[in-house]
C-alpha cells in the first residue's frame, strides 16, 4: 500500500493535501470540515489581518472555461476575531496553518504572534495578493522586503513561517532564496495570477474591481514551472499550488519538486472531498507505478 504522510518543516501530514487560502477558510467550521469530510492532511486559514476588512464590491468573482476569476480584495473579520475560529478547526486534529497579509514586517509580525497564540501549527505569509492595492505585489516583488518580513516573523513566533509567493516577477528563485536565507521554514508557489475579463456586449470589465486573481487549470503549467526553478535553489521544502485538480496533477507537483500540494479552486467542482479524492488518485497512480512512498516520487523529474 502507497504511503502517503509526509513531514513539512515538523508538520505531520496524513497525506500531501492542503486546502489553499482562500477557499471556505474563513470559518472555522468549515476548516474543520475539510479536514473530517474532505480528507486533508492541512488546511490554510482565509488571509488575515489587523483589523477586519470588507473586500472589493460585487461582481468579484467569475467562473471561466479554465479556471476562476476573483477579486474578493481580501475581506476578513481582523485577527482579534478569529481565535474562536481557529479554536473549532484544531478540533479536526489536522496541522491548522494560519495566512496573514499586512503591509509592514512589524505587523506581520504582530499577527503572527496572535495566530501562534491561537493555536496555529505554522504561519503563511500572504505576501503575493494580486488585487488588494499596497497589501500584494508591490511587497512580494522585492527580495529586500521579503527578507525584511520574513525575518520579522521569525523572530516574534517560534512555529514555522512559510512565504507564499507570486509568479509574476523577473525571477521567483531570487525572492524564494530570499525568504529561505532570512529563515523562512517552506516556501508556498504559487498564488493567483493578475487577469481580468471584459463583457464585450457592454464594453467594459467584468470584475468591479477590473482586475482579479485567475486560479485554476490555466496556471498550472506555470505553478509546476515555478516549483521546479525553485526546487532546485533552496533547500527548505515547496510546497505546490495553482491548477491541482487531480491526483496527477498533484503527482506532476511532486516529481517537480513539491513536498505537498494546496487545493483550492477544485473544490468548487469536485466538492469538499476533493482532498480524499486527490489522494486515493496519487496513492493509484503510485501503486500502478511501483511506488512505495512520496520520496521516491518528490524531486523524480529532477533527475535526483
Amino acid at each position: 500500500m502507497a504511503e502517503l504522510r509526509t513531514r513539512i518543516a515538523g508538520l505531520e501530514m496524513e497525506n500531501p493535501t492542503m486546502l489553499a487560502s482562500g477557499i471556505l477558510g474563513q470559518t472555522g467550521e468549515s476548516l474543520f470540515r475539510i479536514v473530517r469530510e474532505g480528507g486533508a492532511g492541512a488546511v490554510v486559514t482565509k488571509s488575515i489581518g489587523l483589523e477586519p476588512r470588507e473586500g472589493h464590491g460585487s461582481p468579484c468573482l467569475l467562473e471561466l472555461d479554465n479556471g476562476i476569476l476573483n477579486a474578493m480584495g481580501l475581506p476578513n473579520p481582523g485577527i482579534d476575531s478569529f481565535g474562536e475560529e481557529m479554536a473549532v478547526a484544531l478540533k479536526a486534529g489536522a496541522p491548522v496553518i494560519g495566512s496573514i497579509f499586512s503591509d509592514s514586517p512589524s505587523n506581520f509580525a504582530a499577527l503572527a504572534r496572535k495566530m501562534e497564540g491561537y493555536g496555529a501549527a505554522a504561519v503563511e505569509l500572504n505576501l503575493s495578493c494580486p488585487h488588494a492595492e499596497k497589501f500584494g505585489l508591490d511587497t512580494g516583488s522585492d527580495p529586500a522586503k521579503v527578507a525584511e518580513i520574513v525575518s520579522a516573523v521569525k523572530s516574534a513566533v517560534k512555529m514555522p513561517v512559510f512565504a507564499k509567493l507570486s509568479p509574476m516577477v523577473p525571477d521567483i528563485t531570487a525572492i524564494a532564496l530570499a525568504a529561505e536565507d532570512a529563515g523562512c521554514d517552506a516556501i508556498v508557489a504559487i498564488n493567483t495570477m493578475r487577469a481580468m475579463k471584459i463583457d464585450i456586449d457592454i464594453g467594459k470589465p467584468v470584475l468591479r474591481n477590473k482586475v482579479g486573481g485567475l486560479s485554476g487549470r490555466a496556471i498550472k503549467p506555470v505553478g509546476v514551472r515555478a516549483v521546479y526553478e525553485i526546487a532546485g535553489r533552496v533547500k527548505v521544502p515547496v510546497i505546490g499550488a495553482g491548477g491541482v485538480y487531480t491526483g496527477r496533477d498533484a503527482v506532476e507537483y511532486l516529481m517537480a519538486g513539491a513536498s505537498a500540494v494546496q487545493i483550492g479552486s477544485a473544490v468548487r467542482e469536485r466538492g469538499i472531498g476533493a482532498f480524499g479524492i486527490v489522494s486515493a488518485e496519487i496513492a493509484e497512480f503510485m501503486k500502478e507505478n511501483k511506488y512505495k512512498s512520496l520520496n521516491e516520487i518528490i524531486g523524480l523529474a529532477r533527475g535526483k
